[in-house]
């Protein structure tokens, strides 16, 4: 395991009220859009050895403190045992319309409903706002990320679309080859409520913001697509459908203290 410093953040009380807090309604789309931007970062992994340095991995978004930072489990780097030129980081978009890298530390993550919270450095982010209700079917919805990554020169982009359906979901494997760990751990837990949306996510908006358009609050976070086939057939042939870990489940993670640090060696 790489060694992570978690931080000391008091996140029980303070924090998770002001992620609940009430937003202010958004006038439009267009005036949605342009007040996320700023909130949503480009994460991954910056390697001086690296070519390009920062290597990127999803998207997330700025939370509670604006130094916080909510995504995907899956979308942390992978460990590298032996290089400490590489560290876990994100890249902000500036007013002028660059990015600007800044380092991350890991706070803490759950595997099983697959988020994690970073903690920046520098200066605070715009919050998001997490929705206090589950976000009821047929809200209109936007979805702000990365969709393929450097491909389309990592521009924010908006898609939109609406709440299809409050699921139930479960990891399952198809034979015993495949029955790891994390899919046994999950069956012995049960199921869990997940967003269906009636919109196209792509590799890349992994850990972006499900926004409610009327009031700019968050209510899921990406985190998967329906594939009809290969992986590859995600670009030539998308579904349609995407999946969100619903708001709730940050705010929980949140809420709960962060694991005990590893013991130094």
């Amino acid at each position: 395991m790489m060694n992570r410093r978690l931080l000391g953040l008091a996140l029980a009380s303070p924090l998770a009220a002001a992620l609940l807090a009430p937003a202010a309604r958004a006038q439009s789309l267009p005036d949605l859009i342009d007040r996320t931007k700023p909130s949503v970062v480009l994460v991954g992994s910056f390697g001086l050895l690296d070519s390009p340095r920062f290597g990127f991995r999803g998207t997330g978004f700025a939370v509670g403190d604006g130094r916080t930072i909510v995504t995907n489990a899956h979308v942390l780097p992978p460990e590298t045992p032996g290089r400490i030129d590489r560290h876990l980081a994100v890249q902000v978009w500036t007013p002028d319309g660059n990015w600007k890298p800044r380092m991350a530390t890991l706070i803490t993550r759950n595997p099983f409903f697959d988020l994690a919270l970073l903690h920046i450095e520098g200066t605070p982010l715009p919050a998001l706002k997490l929705a206090a209700k589950p976000a009821r079917e047929g809200t209109a919805i936007a979805l702000m990320g990365f969709p393929l990554g450097n491909a389309l020169g990592f521009s924010h982009v908006t898609h939109a679309g609406v709440v299809a359906s409050r699921t139930q979901i479960a990891e399952a494997a198809s034979n015993f080859d495949a029955l790891n760990q994390r899919a046994v751990r999950q069956l012995r837990e049960g199921s869990f409520e997940i967003l269906q949306l009636d919109i196209t996510a792509y590799p890349g908006n992994s850990g972006g913001p499900v926004l409610d358009i009327a009031t700019g609050e968050v209510v899921g976070v990406i985190n998967m697509v329906l594939v009809k086939g290969t992986k590859e057939s995600a670009l030539s042939a998308p579904s349609g459908i995407s999946y969100a870990v619903p708001a709730a489940e940050v705010a929980r993670l949140i809420a709960s203290p962060p694991p005990p640090a590893d013991p130094k060696p």
